[in-house]
């Protein structure tokens, strides 16, 4: 089993820092983190990696708290103003209370995620727990493991559908399974290494980071319904409330939007320099989130106008990855979401 692949010189020793500045990032590591391409994987390229961030030469905006070693994968809850965090040394899920920033409780975990997505607002936690090869489900604000699935060779990633199945990428599985009622349904064998998931409706993309494509799989038929490539190397994907994606293209320095109906296309690129890799949306706002990891900031795009327009760029800790929103509409008194990062 693969252990995390952290860029060289930085250490999961380190203990997490957490930044709050109207944004989520966690900084912690990796990427996932048609024609058929099984009989041709070794001739693909190398899943796309954040940058190994420079040292940081301004202050981070926001404030720093402490959360644990490792940090990786994370996903703000407005419902109960609780943000879930993984972290190693040992394996737990940290819970954060996003007005104090202290850890309210932690959860034991049989092994370590990177990715995080919540089922519904209020919860639960799709933990996909790469060691365990299994799909955990934990409740908030308590803090109880409801479920636990075994699901294939390292689960990257969780997304719920509109209609309850839930879709985990198995990344060195080679597999998409659909998960119902607390057992796999369907699998479906048509990826190379996939990562990132998200959902629109009972829409579902996905990003193969080997095969560097967005492929879009129809929760209640079960099939797969378009597949697009999506960009030099792409690590994750989002969904905003007009039911568009965007990918973050990390290797071709780029965001990519696309539309599902009537056919799954790109309809947008957004140039933007320093390596893309962890996004979020704030639905309340309409602005999405990104970070730069070769430039330790995040950067706010506003799409409410209908091209994408840079709205704030924040200075953040060394290496930040992963970002979530805590938004909901009735969360409406602060000027962003919130934001954990590590160095």
């Amino acid at each position: 089993m693969p252990g995390p692949n952290y860029p060289d010189g930085y250490a999961d020793e380190r203990g997490a820092r957490v930044r709050w500045m109207g944004l989520l990032l966690a900084g912690v590591l990796l990427a996932g983190c048609s024609s058929s391409v099984e009989d041709r994987p070794a001739q693909l390229p190398p899943p796309a990696k954040p940058a190994v961030a420079p040292a940081v030469t301004r202050p981070p905006a926001g404030r720093v708290v402490q959360v644990g070693a490792a940090p990786e994968g994370v996903v703000a809850d407005g419902v109960t103003n609780l943000v879930a965090v993984g972290v190693r040394k040992p394996n737990a899920l940290a819970l954060v209370d996003t007005a104090t920033g202290r850890v309210v409780r932690r959860v034991p975990l049989p092994g370590w995620l990177r990715h995080l997505q919540l089922a519904a607002p209020g919860g639960p936690v799709l933990v996909p727990d790469e060691t365990s090869n299994s799909l955990l489900t934990i409740a908030l604000p308590g803090g109880e493991v409801t479920s636990t699935v075994l699901t294939g060779i390292v689960p990257h990633d969780a997304a719920r559908a509109a209609n309850g199945s839930i879709f985990v990428a198995n990344e060195l599985g080679r597999s998409v399974v659909v998960v119902r009622d607390g057992r796999v349904v369907h699998t479906f064998p048509d990826v190379t290494q996939p990562a990132g998931l998200a959902a629109v409706q009972n829409l579902v993309g996905l990003v193969d980071v080997r095969q560097n494509d967005l492929t879009v799989y129809d929760a209640a038929t079960l099939r797969q319904t378009g597949r697009v490539p999506a960009g030099a190397g792409p690590t994750h994907v989002l969904a905003d409330k007009r039911g568009h994606l965007a990918v973050a293209d990390t290797r071709g320095d780029a965001i990519l939007l696309y539309r599902l109906s009537p056919r799954l296309e790109q309809i947008g690129r957004l140039p933007l320099p320093g390596t893309p890799y962890g996004i979020a949306y704030d639905p309340v706002r309409d602005r999405m989130w990104i970070t730069l990891p070769a430039r330790n900031e995040v950067v706010g795009i506003d799409l409410s106008a209908g091209a994408p327009r840079e709205i704030a760029r924040l200075p953040a800790v060394r290496q930040p990855i992963p970002s979530a929103s805590t938004r909901t509409p009735e969360d409406c008194s602060s000027p962003g979401p919130p934001t954990a990062t590590s160095s």
